[in-house]
């Protein structure tokens, strides 16, 4: 019976870092085997725990994500209508954009096969939105605007930053 009980105790640990994760954010397999492994076991119960916030879990296997989104209303669930769990924040005008076409470019990649993950520069991101901005006389100034709404991508969880490799 002990045994049992630290079975179940387990569990609901595991399902109890899942959710916090999953809340926090986007669960990669490839950050975290463990926790996606975990994930992949428990996600029945996962499915069920945030249907009661409103929330779906989105999970893709095939490439290895998992996150949670709010549920889509019918008209049944108009009565029972939920507040939102995170505020929608609006975004600004070129990270709209920037967000737009990293798409797009994520989208042909995918459509040309390959590797499986799109590795994109600064200067590969900063020429994909140069034509869409005014075009202004400081270069650098220009850079830094881009690189702060890159920041801001980020910060939403939409990219990842590499960790810089030296090639000797």
């Amino acid at each position: 019976m002990a045994e049992q009980d630290h079975e179940v105790a387990a569990a609901t640990n595991d399902l109890s870092t899942l959710l916090i994760f999953l809340l926090k954010g986007v669960i990669y397999q490839e950050a975290d085997a463990v926790l996606w492994n975990a994930l992949l076991s428990l996600q029945g119960r996962v499915r069920d725990y945030v249907a009661v916030l409103g929330l779906e879990l989105v999970l893709d296997e095939a490439e290895g994500y998992a996150f949670l989104r709010s549920r889509q209303e019918s008209a049944d669930d108009a009565a029972l209508k939920l507040p939102r769990l995170v505020a929608r924040r609006p975004l600004s005008f070129p990270v709209s954009l920037l967000l737009a076409l990293l798409r797009k470019k994520l989208a042909e990649f995918d459509a040309s096969g390959g590797d499986t993950r799109l590795v994109l520069s600064r200067d590969e991101i900063v020429e994909l939105i140069r034509v869409f901005l005014p075009e202004g006389s400081n270069e650098v100034k220009l850079i830094d605007q881009i690189e702060t709404h890159v920041n801001k991508i980020v910060e939403l969880g939409f990219l990842r930053r590499l960790t810089k490799q030296y090639v000797d």
